[in-house]
């Protein structure tokens, strides 16, 4: 049976699970999001777990000490936590409200998305190219080196020899293994065949996109990397930025740089286009191409460039495009309106999108999200 202390903190671990998965819509829309602690952990504010205090029985009444408090008084008498007593805006000498601050795998964080939005599981692409060896010590054999020796089944090698050659004593139950009694763990190499994925984020980043667009893309974003890194082995991520022209930087530069120059969607997806034809075999690799906008283009005729280059190279070679068109009081919206009229918006493999505010995120990952692609 488990230490008491381990079955308390797998119960609070499974409350605090509870709590992210109550409150993950308020949390994603309140611009909160987990910090990577580089070992596959992440760190999770739960301002919203308070402290247990005592409290009484069915009794209603004190044991030891009783006095004049009521159910829930602090023991100290001190008043609530973050009940000071100064003015508004000063320095107060009480004990203030904590956040605090859990710790969660990726797994565990990718599962409480998963089951928010009933994602389903990814379907990938290129499985038979990515193929590694792994051994398994699924069986048992008699020659081994001692590191891999089966204790367990070696005596009981031992003591069926006993027991057969009349030599096993009950009454003095010494059973001693021989050399031909051993037994070892033995491994069987079975091929596995792996996935990796690359995700591809493109972004307006012209004047009209502001901080609150960029925000809620940078917020999305975390939360769809999230996921693909659940279903994949391996993912590597590449972030594009463009006005009327485009260029890679790094994941910094990408949610914060803002130009004041013109919009030509087509650069970003003609550079999109080029990473995936040099850098991306789509038989091996599971492509994500994002693009995120306030959907304005500079022209019709870019856009019919940006038509002909997603129909001829992007959607053949990926596993669907995906486009945010995130509400600004600057953007038009015709991007998408141009993409639902040539694809219709229930497309297979072009999945539309509309971002109106921070509310909004969990609904648009279950709209990029829900089919498995």
């Amino acid at each position: 049976m488990d230490h008491p202390i381990k079955r308390d903190h797998a119960r609070f671990r499974k409350i605090i699970k509870g709590k992210v998965r109550d409150n993950l819509r308020k949390y994603i829309a309140g611009g909160e999001m987990p910090i990577p602690k580089g070992n596959g952990q992440f760190k999770v504010p739960m301002p919203s777990i308070n402290t247990p205090q005592f409290r009484f029985g069915d009794k209603s009444q004190g044991g030891t000490g009783q006095g004049d408090g009521q159910p829930g008084d602090p023991v100290d008498g001190q008043g609530e936590p973050g009940e000071g007593q100064g003015e508004p805006g000063e320095a107060g000498e009480q004990e203030g409200d904590k956040a605090l601050d859990v710790e969660m795998s990726l797994d565990e964080l990718a599962s409480i998305l998963g089951n928010e939005l009933a994602l389903p599981k990814i379907e990938p692409k290129g499985k038979k190219n990515m193929q590694s060896t792994v051994d398994r010590y699924t069986s048992i054999g008699t020659v081994g080196p001692d590191s891999l020796k089966h204790y367990k089944r070696s005596f009981k090698e031992a003591l069926k020899r006993q027991i057969a050659m009349g030599t096993y004593d009950p009454k003095n139950p010494v059973v001693v293994p021989i050399k031909s009694d051993m037994r070892y763990r033995s491994s069987d190499s079975k091929i596995e065949f792996e996935n990796s994925a690359v995700v591809i984020y493109m972004m307006d980043v012209s004047g009209s996109m502001g901080d609150e667009q960029k925000e809620i893309v940078r917020t999305e974003s975390f939360w769809i990397n999230l996921w693909l890194k659940s279903q994949y082995k391996d993912i590597e991520i590449r972030y594009i930025i463009h006005d009327a022209t485009a260029k890679e930087v790094d994941e910094e530069t990408f949610f914060r740089t803002r130009e004041s120059g013109g919009t030509l969607i087509s650069s970003a997806l003609k550079l999109c286009k080029d990473m995936i034809a040099s850098d991306y075999n789509s038989d091996e690799w599971n492509i994500y191409p994002f693009h995120f906008s306030d959907g304005d283009n500079w022209s019709a005729e870019d856009t019919k460039v940006c038509l002909d280059i997603l129909k001829n190279s992007i959607i053949p070679n990926s596993n669907a495009f995906f486009y945010g068109q995130v509400e600004s009081r600057y953007g038009s919206g015709q991007f998408y309106k141009d993409l639902a009229k040539e694809f219709g918006e229930k497309h297979e493999d072009v999945i539309l999108s509309k971002i109106k505010n921070k509310e909004a995120i969990l609904d648009s990952i279950k709209d990029f999200l829900g089919k498995g692609k």
